[in-house]
């Protein structure tokens, strides 16, 4: 209830502040930009965006998580494979994502396939990066408890280290997403249309283009949103039925 006291308060400032601004191809008000939304949303055109922009991430992510933990996984038992991950995550972690757009778009061509990989390069090294520190948080004393039992290497990920670390986990599934998140959104903005069809940030950019600004407000409200909603949901939920159950967070 305070969070959603906070932004009734928030949107009441926009609100004021465009009225006093007085200049809607400027920063329309937040009732503009509300009527705008409701408009796409019934005529159906940002409904079919945001599908497509929650399709192509759900691949990246997706794809991104595996590779994570596949190279976290090999970095946990091999001295070898931890080294590699240090170098990788040095070398490529600092490196924005979206910078890696024109170089796939040689490789891979205009399409799904370039999106997806600078997705995946978003993801994997923050959830490699906080998956691995935190497995190399856990107590030696479950280390040697797995140990004790015997467990075979694939058994002692999953049941020792993946529950132990999985504050950790989750906070580099939250860094993840975010980070591709937001280089989806850019990714559409930068070359647009793919494969003929126009994700949240193509809509965003055609109605720049068209000077529909309360719709162009109106697609950033709907990124806004879906970013609580995540974060606020679907992450939150995540949270409350694992390290809080266990116990591991107040």
């Amino acid at each position: 209830m305070r969070k959603l006291a906070l932004l009734a308060v928030l949107a009441a400032v926009w609100e004021a502040y465009a009225r006093w601004l007085a200049n809607p191809l400027l920063f329309p008000t937040f009732s503009a930009t509300i009527a705008a939304l409701g408009g796409a949303i019934a005529s159906g055109q940002l409904p079919r965006a945001v599908s497509y922009t929650l399709t192509l991430l759900l691949k990246g992510y997706v794809a991104g998580l595996v590779l994570a933990a596949l190279l976290t996984a090999f970095a946990s038992v091999n001295r070898i494979g931890a080294d590699l991950l240090e170098i990788l995550t040095s070398m490529f972690n600092p490196l924005p994502s979206i910078a890696l757009l024109p170089i796939a778009l040689i490789w891979f061509g205009l399409g799904e396939n370039s999106i997806i990989f600078v997705l995946i390069h978003a993801v994997l090294w923050a959830v490699a990066l906080n998956t691995y520190a935190g497995f190399r948080a856990v107590s030696p004393i479950l280390r040697m408890v797995g140990q004790n039992y015997g467990l075979s290497t694939p058994g002692y990920i999953a049941r020792i280290l993946i529950p132990a670390a999985f504050p950790s986990i989750l906070t580099g599934l939250k860094v993840g997403w975010a980070f591709a998140w937001r280089t989806l959104i850019a990714a559409e903005l930068i070359f647009g249309v793919s494969s003929g069809s126009g994700g949240l940030g193509w809509y965003i950019f055609e109605q720049k283009n068209q000077l529909l600004i309360p719709n162009v407000f109106a697609g950033l409200l709907t990124v806004i949103l879906l970013g609580l909603f995540v974060d606020n949901v679907i992450f939150k939920t995540i949270e409350k039925v694992t390290v809080r159950r266990w116990g591991m967070q107040s």
